[in-house]
């Protein structure tokens, strides 16, 4: 962890004429700084302003914590403040000495809790509340080589855990048992907490985050399972597959699924740099369309992944940024039949200097298991 990315973006803040990012406990906090803390009542804030050196606003109690965090070795100016004092106050003093007077456009963090950024707007009267993440976003969305290889650790952490699906998704078993142990091996194959778990058997596989129920898993149930786990470093992993359980698929099922597998590799040979994720969700969209199913792909065909397991840039019609090698991101497209059943396949891709590089390796067949 270095200083780097907190000068990285004062320089986007300045070219976007922002006079000051304020960044709270979350993914932002941990990107910019190292430091990973729990979001509460108390004000902790990373200030950065255009001109001036940035400082960390934290109260006096967690000072200890910060100093022994990433964040304790980059130097920054640490503004502990007392039970009695108040922070926001303290930050609209320090800003000012920094700006030489108040700033108009303070941008706070996306997830900033709303009690916080109405402090610092109270402390600053007259300026202007906006979002940070055009500032932040445009750091985090790019990953550098080493975020590449802990998300390629987080990918293979999870196929491990897909690859041992036949061991709990058997018929008689409820989606909750079943999540259950996939959690519990999400954790014993290198995640240090679970995100998430769907199992969504029969009907419920047509609701696309489901989670889980009491529904008994039956013969011949297509179930979907979606899970994703934080590794120790912060980075997230998330791969989608669909099972049959106890069954055999029927051949007009395999030529449906195999829709969504035509559309899952095209979306995925569409990504390399200059190509828009508008035209990465059209390739995904346009083979299901043409096959009768549009109708039936009810979300977007992707989100960035990093820090956050849903983080820019959005793979979604519309969004025409153009792809930027280092952007990492989830191909996932779905069919879902509501009453009956769904499918999804979901791998989470790298764009690379010439193309795409995948970073989950598991099957996407439709896989069978025994009941």
């Amino acid at each position: 962890m270095s200083v780097d990315r907190v000068h990285a973006a004062r320089a986007v803040a300045d070219e976007l004429g922002v006079d000051v990012v304020v960044v709270t406990p979350g993914s932002d906090l941990r990107y910019l700084c190292g430091y990973a803390a729990h979001a509460m009542e108390r004000l902790t804030a990373l200030a950065v302003p255009r001109r001036g050196e940035p400082l960390l606003v934290v109260p006096r109690l967690e000072a200890p914590m910060v100093e022994a965090s990433p964040a304790g070795a980059l130097g920054l100016e640490l503004l502990a403040w007392d039970e009695t004092d108040d922070p926001f106050a303290l930050l609209a003093s320090a800003l000012r000495a920094r700006l030489g007077s108040a700033p108009a456009r303070v941008a706070v963090g996306n997830r900033t809790w709303a009690e916080h950024a109405l402090g610092i707007q109270r402390a600053l009267p007259g300026s202007v509340l906006e979002l940070a993440a055009p500032v932040v976003d445009r750091l985090r969305m790019v990953k550098t080589p080493n975020e590449v290889e802990e998300l390629a650790r987080a990918a293979a952490a999870i196929d491990r855990v897909h690859a041992r699906m036949g061991e709990w998704l058997r018929v008689g078993r409820t989606e909750a048992e079943v999540g259950a142990d996939i959690a519990a091996a999400i954790l014993a194959e290198g995640h240090v907490a679970v995100d998430f778990t769907i199992v969504g058997s029969g009907p419920n596989g047509a609701s696309p985050h489901h989670e889980l129920s009491d529904r008994v898993i039956q013969a011949g149930d297509m179930v979907v399972v979606d899970i994703g786990g934080e590794t120790a470093t912060g980075y997230r992993s998330d791969c989608t597959r669909t099972y049959i359980v106890g069954g055999v698929a029927a051949r007009g099922l395999l030529q449906w699924y195999g829709v969504l597998q035509q559309a899952q590799a095209a979306a995925t040979a569409a990504v390399r740099p200059g190509v828009t994720c508008a035209q990465v969700d059209a390739a995904a969209r346009q083979v299901i369309t043409d096959a009768g199913w549009g109708g039936q792909f009810i979300h977007r065909t992707g989100h960035g992944i990093g820090l956050d397991t849903h983080e820019a840039p959005y793979v979604v019609e519309g969004n025409d940024l153009p792809l930027e090698p280092g952007m990492a991101f989830s191909v996932e497209p779905g069919i879902y039949l509501a009453g009956r059943y769904g499918a999804r396949i979901e791998d989470i891709v790298v764009c690379t200097d010439d193309g795409v590089r995948t970073l989950n390796r598991g099957t996407r067949e439709l896989v069978e298991l025994p009941g």
